[in-house]
C-alpha cells in the first residue's frame, strides 16, 4: 500500500508531500490542474519512463519518492527479490525513489540505496497498477491471464484447480529432471565410442604396469646402489681392513680390542671396583664383532650388475611415464584407474539407464496428460463464469453490448504429451494451454486481445469489470484509474463509484475524476489545483474534509448555489446510504 508520496520539481509541481490510507482515495480538480502529473509521478517511481523534459524549469533535477508498505499478499515474491540484490532491512516498508536529472541521466533508489530502474519496475509490478492513459497494465500481460483464471477458480470450491494444478506441477518437475537426464545421457552417448575406446586403452596400461605403493621409493634406493657398487664395495674393504684384517703397519681395530678386554680382566681379578669397566669393553668387542659381520654379510649383496640396473631404469621410466598421464604418485595413478573403471561401467551402463528413462518418461507423460486435461476442463468451465461475471459488471458500467471470453489455445508437438488418438500437444509449467483474455467492445466488431482495445476510458471501465470480479484472485494491492469516466454520465457515474468503493475494500484504489456521482464514494478526497505567482505555475493538493468537500462535489456539478448545494449534501448522504448496506 502506497503511504506517502513526495514531488520534487516535476513538472509544474514544485513541491507536494502526501499521506494516504486504505480504501478508495478521490482526486478532482480543473482539467490541467496536474491530477495526471501525479500519477506520471508514481509511474516513474515504479519503473516507468524518466525524460528530462519532466524537470521542473529552472530545476537541475525533479525527485519522486514513494514509501510503501509491503503487502501480505506480495511479501513473499518481493522479500525474495530484495534479499537477492541484498537489499531488505527486515521491515514491511520499502522505499522506492527516482531522481531525473536535466543533463539525462537518472537515478534509481530502493530503500535509499542506487539500483537499476529495471528493478524498480519489477519490484513496482507487485505493489501498485496503473489504470488509463498508461501502459502499466498487469491484466495486460498475457502470460499472468492463466494465473489470474487459476486464482479466480478458488472462489468456487466447484472449479477449484488448486489441488490439480499442484499435482501436475509435481509430475512436471519430475518429468523436467527425467528430460535433464536423458538429454546428459544421449549428449554423453555420442562420444560413449570413442571414450570408452580410450579409457579401455587406459584401464589396460595402468593395470600392465601392476605397481605397487611405495614401489618407486624401493626402485630408486637399489638403483642408487647398482649405480654405487665400486665405491661401496671399495668403503667396505676399507672398514673390514680397519676392523678385522689389519695391515703390517697397524693391527686390526678387533685385535687391539681384545687385547684391551684381557688387559681388563687381569686388572679386575685385582680390583674388583673397576668390573664396570671390563663389562663396556666386553660389550664394544661383542658390537664390533657384529659390525664386522654385518659388513661382510653386505658386501656380498654388492655387485655391479648392468643387466638388473637397465632394468630398474626402465621401470622407472614406465612410472613416470604413467605419472605424466594419470598422476604425480602411484597413489594418485591407481585413484585413477579406479575412477576411469567406474567411468568404463556406467558408458556399458548408459544404453540400460536411457531404456529405463525412456520408459518412466512415456508414463509420465500419460499421467500429465491426463493431470491436464482435468487442469485444462475445470478452468474452462470456470472461464464461462468469468466471461458472464465480466459481461455484468461491463453492463452495469454503460457497456453492456461488449463480451468478454478467455481463449484457450494448444500447440501440437510430436515431442509433447499425448493428448487425444492422433495428437500430441506441448506442455508447460502451468498446463498443455495457453490462456488469452479476449473482449469484443462493440457488436460486430469480433473478439480481441486486450492489449488491443481502445485506450481512455473504455480501458479503464474495462480493468475496472476485471479488477471487481477477479478482486481475490489479484495479489496487487493497490489500484489507479485514470479517465475511468470518460464518456460517461452521472447515473453510471455512481455505479463506477459504488464499484470503486467495493473494490476499494479489498485493495487500497486511487481515482482521478470529474463526475460528483463517483467522488462522493471516496473515502480520502484530494483537490488538485494550479496557481501562478511570479510567472511561474505551479500545482498544489488539498486534502478535502467535511464541508470542504460538500462545496467541492457542488462546485463540480456546477455554479455554487443554495440549490446546489443541498444537491451536494443529498449525493453525500446517498453515499453513505448505500455504502453503509454494502458494508
Amino acid at each position: 500500500m502506497l503511504t506517502e508520496l513526495h514531488i520534487k520539481d516535476f513538472a509544474i509541481i514544485e513541491q507536494i508531500d502526501i499521506n494516504f490510507g486504505a480504501g478508495l482515495t478521490i482526486f478532482t480538480g480543473e482539467t490541467g490542474a496536474g491530477k495526471s502529473i501525479i500519477i506520471d509521478a508514481v509511474e516513474t517511481i515504479i519503473g516507468g519512463r524518466a525524460e528530462t523534459t519532466l524537470v521542473r524549469t529552472g530545476s537541475e533535477h525533479a525527485i519522486v519518492e514513494g514509501i510503501f508498505k509491503i503487502p501480505d499478499r506480495t511479501r513473499d515474491s518481493i522479500e525474495t527479490i530484495l534479499d537477492r540484490e541484498q537489499l531488505f532491512e527486515g521491515t514491511d516498508v520499502i522505499s522506492m525513489a527516482r531522481e531525473v536529472r536535466v543533463n539525462g541521466r537518472n537515478v534509481a533508489r530502493i530503500n535509499g540505496r542506487s539500483v537499476n530502474a529495471s528493478l524498480l519496475k519489477e519490484i513496482g509490478e507487485y505493489l501498485i497498477d496503473v489504470h488509463g492513459q498508461s501502459e502499466h497494465l498487469s491484466l495486460l500481460r498475457v502470460s499472468h491471464h492463466i494465473e489470474l483464471l487459476d486464482r479466480f477458480t478458488l472462489t468456487d470450491e466447484n472449479f477449484s484447480v488448486e489441488q490439480v494444478r499442484s499435482a501436475y506441477q509435481r509430475t512436471f518437475h519430475t518429468l523436467g529432471h527425467i528430460n535433464e537426464q536423458l538429454a546428459e545421457l544421449r549428449q554423453s552417448e555420442k562420444d560413449a565410442a570413442r571414450r570408452a575406446e580410450m579409457l579401455d586403452y587406459q584401464i589396460k596400461e595402468i593395470q600392465a604396469a601392476n605397481l605397487q605403493p611405495g614401489e618407486e621409493e624401493n626402485l630408486l634406493e637399489e638403483r642408487n646402489r647398482l649405480a654405487n657398487a665400486e665405491n661401496l664395495a671399495k668403503y667396505v674393504q676399507q672398514s673390514l681392513v680397519a676392523l678385522d684384517e689389519g695391515t703390517p703397519d697397524s693391527p686390526a681395530a678387533i685385535e687391539l680390542l681384545g687385547q684391551l678386554v684381557t688387559a681388563l680382566a687381569h686388572l679386575v681379578r685385582l680390583d674388583r671396583t673397576q668390573e664396570s669397566l671390563l663389562e663396556m669393553a666386553q660389550s664394544s668387542f661383542e658390537n664390533l664383532n657384529e659390525i664386522i659381520i654385518e659388513l661382510r654379510n653386505y658386501l656380498e649383496t654388492v655387485e655391479y650388475n648392468p643387466n638388473r640396473l637397465n632394468s630398474l631404469e626402465e621401470r622407472l621410466e614406465l612410472i613416470q611415464t604413467l605419472k605424466r598421464k594419470y598422476g604425480d604418485t602411484i597413489p594418485e595413478i591407481l585413484a585413477y584407474l579406479d575412477r576411469a573403471s567406474a567411468d568404463f561401467q556406467d558408458i556399458e551402463k548408459a544404453d540400460e539407464r536411457i531404456l529405463e528413462l525412456e520408459s518412466e518418461r512415456s508414463q509420465l507423460l500419460v499421467m500429465i496428460a491426463e493431470q491436464g486435461k482435468i487442469l485444462s476442463q475445470k478452468r474452462r468451465s470456470a472461464a464461462e463464469l468469468l466471461g458472464k461475471s465480466i459481461e455484468n459488471e461491463l453492463s452495469d458500467l454503460n457497456m453492456s453490448q461488449a463480451r468478454f471470453r478467455v481463449d484457450f489455445q494448444i500447440k501440437e508437438d510430436p515431442q509433447g504429451v499425448p493428448y487425444d488418438s492422433e495428437r500430441r500437444v506441448a506442455y508447460g509449467p502451468t498446463g498443455l494451454e495457453q490462456v488469452e483474455f479476449l473482449i469484443a467492445p462493440n457488436p460486430g466488431e469480433g473478439f480481441k486481445p486486450l492489449v488491443r482495445i481502445a485506450s481512455g476510458g473504455e480501458t479503464s471501465r474495462l480493468m475496472l469489470a476485471m479488477k471487481n470480479v477477479l478482486a481475490r484472485a489479484d495479489q496487487i494491492q493497490s489500484l489507479i484509474f485514470d479517465e475511468i469516466d470518460q464518456g460517461i454520465g452521472g447515473r453510471i457515474g455512481a455505479v463506477v463509484g459504488e464499484k470503486l468503493w467495493t473494490l476499494a475494500r479489498q485493495h487500497q484504489v486511487f481515482c482521478i475524476t470529474h463526475l460528483p456521482q463517483l467522488a462522493a464514494f471516496g473515502d480520502h478526497h484530494f483537490h488538485v489545483q494550479k496557481h501562478i505567482d511570479s510567472g511561474r505555475t505551479t500545482t498544489q493538493v488539498q486534502s478535502l474534509k467535511g464541508e470542504q468537500r460538500l462545496i467541492e462535489l457542488a462546485q463540480m456539478m456546477g455554479e455554487v448555489s443554495e440549490g446546489i448545494m443541498h444537491s451536494a449534501h443529498e449525493l453525500s448522504d446517498l453515499v453513505y446510504k448505500r455504502t453503509k448496506g454494502l458494508s
